[in-house]
């Protein structure tokens, strides 16, 4: 079983050459979407915070392009891997739902290449083995989702 070290180098290697976009969000849809954008744009993948993105209600990366996703990865498996606190749910449980969102039509899964592809599933896989704790509610759902990974 890797360690999460081993688990986010693999995620890490896979979206190091993602490029980081202009604008993260459609910012002229509506004044939510610009919001989230000028946030995304302000921030960087060594500066993104937990706080930025942790609440459900009001995460920036739901309306996030696959390339602004990807840039962001690993900072975001980050999040998944630390240890829920008083402050802030498991983050797990949101990259779960960006990673599984509209199954097979995912527009992140679609847009990523084989060996992302395959970094996502070890990194599900990962959390399977060592997050089941967190994971109770969601079972289901993450195994759709290495499935969906792990064949795409």
């Amino acid at each position: 079983m890797p360690t999460d070290a081993e688990a986010l180098a693999l995620i890490d290697a896979a979206f190091a050459d993602a490029p980081r976009p202009v604008h993260f969000t459609n910012y002229r849809h509506c004044c939510e979407c610009a919001e989230h954008d000028e946030l995304l744009r302000s921030r960087d993948r060594s500066t993104l915070q937990h706080s930025d993105v942790g609440n459900a209600g009001w995460d920036p990366i739901c309306f996030c392009s696959p390339e602004g996703i990807a840039y962001f990865m690993p900072t975001l498996v980050r999040f998944a891997l630390a240890q829920p606190n008083d402050q802030l749910d498991w983050y797990g449980w949101q990259l779960l739902f960006h990673l599984y969102q509209g199954g097979a039509y995912n527009t992140f899964l679609n847009a990523c290449s084989a060996p992302q592809r395959q970094a996502i599933a070890a990194l599900l896989a990962h959390l399977i083995d060592t997050r089941a704790d967190l994971l109770e509610l969601e079972a289901d759902d993450i195994l759709r989702a290495y499935q969906l990974w792990s064949v795409a």
